[in-house]
This record gives C-alpha cells, structure tokens and sequence, in this order.
C-alpha cells in the first residue's frame, strides 16, 4: 500500500509539474478570479478613475499571462521579461492578482536554473523592483506609510519567490558537488587498485624471472648436456672396441641408450615450451595485458601427442572432430588434452593412452582414457587435484561439462564443451 501510495503521489507530481497543466490551471484561476470580480487589489496604482470601470481588452492581460508559463523551462528569462510587462500593465488597469502569482512562478523558474553570480544580478533586481514600487505608491498617494505598506507587500511577495528558487538551486549545486567528489572518490580507489595490480604484477613478474624461469632454463641445459654427453659416451664406446657382452649387449645398450636419448628430448623440449610459456607470461605481467601468445588450441594437440609419446606414453589420436569452435572452447579444449596427457606422463607412464575427440551436434567431445603404466617413483611429482579442479572450472565456464575418474583400471577425462560459448 505504502509503495503504491508513493507512485501515485510522483504520477501526480510528475503530472502537475508540466508546464502545459500549470498554464491550464492558472487559466481556470484567471477566470475564476475575472468572474467572481476579485479585482482592483492595488487601486493605487491603477489608471482608471474608481467611478468608471477598466476597458474590455484589460481582462485579456490576465489569461495572456497564463500561457508565459509554457516558457518556463524552454525561454525563462523572456518568459520573466514578457510576465513583468504584463503584470505592470495589468497592475495600472484591472489590478487582478493572476499576473502576479505568474510573474512569481517565472522568477523563481529563472532564478532556479541560475549560477551564483546569476542569482545575485537576480535579487539586485528585486530589490530594484521593490524600490520603484514603493517609491511610485509614494509619489502617487503622497502617503509614505501606503509606500512602505506597498514595498512590504511586494517586497515579501518578490523575495520569498527568489529565496525559495535560490534553495532550490542551492540544493542541486550541493548534490551535485557531492556526487563529484564521489565520483573522484572513485576514480581514485580505481587508481589506487590499479597501482597495487600493477605492483603486484611487477613483484610476480620478477619472481618468475629471477626464481622460475632460470630454473627451467637450467633444466633445459642440463638436458642438452645430459643428450651431448650421452652421445660422446657411446662415440668413445665403439672408438675404444668394447665388445663386452657381444652384440646381443650392444643392441640392448642401443635400445635403453635411444630411449635414455627420447627421454632427454623431450625434458629439453618440454623445459624449452615452459620457459617460452614464462617468458610471454612475465611480458603480460609487466605489460598490464590479458592477451598470453600463442594459447593452447585444437590445432596444437598432435604436438601434444607427439610431447607425450617421447615422455614414455603411448598414446593414440582418433580426431573426428569437424568444424570452427569459439576462442574459449577451442583453449578450454587444448588445455583439457594437455592436462591429461601430462598426468599420464606423471602418474601412467608407459601407459596405453587413447586421445578422441568427437563431434555430437552443436557439441564436441573430448575424451583421454589411460590403462596400465605406472607411477614415476619421485613423490615430488604426487598430485594435489587442482589441476583437474581447474579444468573443470574452465570447461564449466564455456557451459560445458567435465568429469574425471577412474574407468576399466585406468583413468578417464571427459569433457563435453558447447561449439559457441555459454555463459
């Protein structure tokens, strides 16, 4: 009832507030007034003798002064100008008090729309105004005690009207003085925020400099020396003549020596893709940017396949997949494959993985599924379950679906990702 009763009320004000029904209003004033003869409040001032009546176009003044009205807000100051003839030349002739209540309404409609320096030319005038009328009602009884009666009435009249309007703007220099310094405020703690993202990015982009990256780096040396000194070993075995063993020695040591090699290869690879990963990763740091190169995608898995298979997986690609996918969904969906992969590599290795993706519908499905393998003994590389809580994070924000589990004495990661982005 209450919240009903207050839209009402704004209707009404909204409604009332139109300068086309207050010019109606004060029409239907002007004709009461004119009609019941509420006229000659200010005989003083007037031109016509008190025995002979005002001429007939003089009670036109009042209903004219009524459409000024519609001036209010489009042309005020020539609405306030156009209003003081009108009532001057109705004060000396029919003295009806409708020219006054318009001439108040356009002052305090000009006055309200008017800067400080404005309002004070404003109440100059009335003062001015006021003066002059007390003056003439002076001059024309002779009686200064009607004078000052006159500039009282007028005076108050004039003045409330201006001091009512000046409130009013007043109130709206404030409020709007106020919502300025909210909104520096603002701007402020946004900057601020700013300032301590930045900072922040600069501290984690060094840290990944000075501790991370040089780490990786050096587990890509390490590898490329590892492969060198592997390489020369064997040279220097053939060199000397070692025949120990006979050859069934030397086609084993050949096959653990390749593998040892793949191996090696694929750590400096794989160190070699980490650190350009944190390279571009410190550059988005610094830079302030969201945009990371080269992002993971459908087109990149074979390499991913390929990556997996020199760690020690043995994995199959069944790709039946056709057709574009939403920036997101194909990132969402390279980061899945590789997630999977690198746990098999971790806790599967040289294990039978199959890699399938599938069109169904508007839909694509991708599904990597491991059996057998083992564990690599290093309870460093022991998971924590984040990056399956991740990968699901990120499918769930395309609108697609994730699940993980165990599957046939293996390990399944299925995610089923819209072709067009879901939120």
């Amino acid at each position: 009832m209450f919240q009903q009763h207050v839209s009402h009320a704004g209707a009404l004000r909204r409604l009332f507030g139109r300068p086309s029904v207050q010019a109606a209003a004060y029409l239907l004033v002007a004709a009461a007034v004119v009609g019941f003869g509420l006229v000659r409040f200010w005989d003083v001032f007037s031109l016509v003798p008190d025995d002979a009546r005002p001429p007939g176009w003089a009670v036109a003044v009042p209903f004219a002064s009524c459409g000024l009205v519609l001036l209010k807000r489009r042309a005020p100051l020539l609405g306030l100008v156009a209003a003081a003839v009108l009532f001057v030349s109705d004060l000396l002739l029919l003295g009806s008090i409708v020219t006054l209540i318009v001439l108040l309404e356009m002052l305090h409609s000009y006055t309200v729309v008017l800067g400080g320096a404005g309002r004070r030319r404003v109440l100059l005038g009335v003062a001015i105004a006021t003066v002059v009328l007390a003056a003439a009602a002076w001059a024309v009884t002779g009686e200064l005690r009607m004078g000052v009666l006159i500039g009282l009435q007028f005076g108050a009249m004039l003045g409330f009207a201006f001091w009512y309007a000046n409130s009013i703007a007043q109130s709206q220099e404030l409020v709007g003085l106020y919502r300025q310094r909210a909104e520096d405020a603002s701007r402020l703690a946004e900057l601020d925020r700013e300032a301590a993202v930045r900072s922040e990015r600069e501290r984690m982009a060094r840290e990944l400099h000075d501790v991370v990256a040089g780490h990786v780096a050096a587990v890509a040396i390490r590898s490329e020396a590892a492969l060198t000194g592997a390489g020369s070993d064997a040279d220097e075995r053939i060199a000397s003549g070692d025949r120990t063993g006979g050859r069934e020695r030397e086609a084993e040591d050949g096959r653990d020596g390749g593998r040892e090699r793949e191996a090696l290869r694929a750590a400096r690879d794989a160190s070699l893709d980490a650190h350009g990963a944190l390279r571009s990763m410190i550059a988005v740091l610094r830079k302030g940017t969201d945009d990371i190169a080269a992002p993971v995608g459908r087109e990149l898995i074979p390499k991913l396949v390929e990556e997996a298979r020199r760690s020690g997986v043995r994995v199959t690609l069944i790709d039946e997949a056709e057709g574009p996918l939403a920036p997101p969904v194909d990132h969402a969906l390279g980061r899945v494959v590789q997630e999977a992969l690198a746990n098999c590599a971790r806790h599967a290795s040289g294990a039978d993985v199959e890699v399938r993706l599938e069109a169904d519908g508007r839909e694509i499905v991708a599904s990597v599924v491991s059996r057998g393998g083992r564990a690599l003994a290093r309870p460093g590389l022991e998971g924590t379950g984040m990056g399956l809580e991740m990968l699901a994070e990120r499918v769930r924000a395309t609108g697609g679906r994730f699940e993980a589990g165990a599957e046939d004495g293996g390990w399944a990661v299925r995610a089923r990702l819209p072709r067009e982005e879901r939120r």
